[in-house]
């Protein structure tokens, strides 16, 4: 009985048998120092998100960003997962698409780096954060603004890149510190890291903005009663002195 003849692989089976580095990669970054850094990470995130979501009304709606936190960043240039990653605390990708991801592939992602990186420092992560990933984030990532905020003593430090090098921020008189990518200045207020506008204003969380409208309504009602209330000692005060005067009050009223 003959033998088969061996076929030569088509170009479509040579295809389906390559292995392609895969784009969707799941982040291995591991837990959270502290319930304070997962919840300011979680702040930031929320605070950026909600800042250019209502911005239809105040005209700095956008769509064109990436904001997460504790993520991994992917950057190989073999396109490896299991070389050259890093996994920033929180970070904003501009113009770029507003979708679900579980890790930021660079090769994926056009080339895209973050704009924004925010470090939480802790006693395990202080020396890292201020050496070899700030080196990687200006001489990799090129990021143009990088920050680092410990949520323990409340330590703040902000550098943008000039000719190559990151360049410490200055903070103003409050302590802020602008960040040109975002336009919004980062600081302090009750031991948490906020934005605050331009003009000086604290972005706020749609809560936050619901309870200071709240409380204005509230003032307002109470200014409003209190006004009432003086009209009527005013009114009780006038009737007295008719009837002092041999009037009836009732009979002006």
């Amino acid at each position: 009985m003959s033998q088969p003849l061996a076929t030569t692989p088509s170009v479509k089976d040579v295809t389906e048998r390559i292995i392609l580095p895969p784009g969707d990669i799941y982040s291995d970054e591991p837990p959270l120092e502290s319930d304070l850094h997962r919840e300011q990470i979680d702040l930031l995130i929320r605070l950026i998100k909600w800042w250019w979501r209502v911005g239809v009304a105040r005209r700095r709606h956008r769509q064109d960003f990436y904001a997460t936190g504790n993520l991994t960043i992917y950057f190989s240039p073999n396109q490896k997962k299991s070389e050259d990653f890093r996994g920033p605390d929180f970070f904003v990708v501009l113009d770029t698409e507003k979708k679900d991801r579980k890790s930021w592939v660079v090769w994926q992602e056009d080339g895209k780096y973050p704009n924004v990186i925010i470090e939480m420092l802790s006693d395990s992560t202080a020396s890292v954060d201020k050496g070899l990933k700030k080196q990687i984030y200006q001489n990799t990532f090129r990021t143009p603004d990088y920050f680092w905020f410990d949520p323990n003593n409340l330590e703040l430090q902000g550098f943008h890149i000039v000719d190559g090098q990151y360049q410490e921020l200055a903070p103003t008189e409050s302590g802020w510190l602008w960040s040109q990518q975002l336009g919004l200045y980062l600081g302090v207020e009750d031991g948490k890291l906020r934005f605050f506008t331009p003009d000086r204003q604290m972005v706020m969380l749609p809560e936050e903005e619901s309870n200071q409208q709240l409380q204005q309504v509230n003032q307002e009602l109470q200014q409003a009663n209190q006004q009432l209330e003086q009209e009527r000692q005013r009114a009780a005060i006038l009737a007295e002195r008719l009837r002092a005067a041999g009037i009836d009050p009732e009979q002006i009223f």
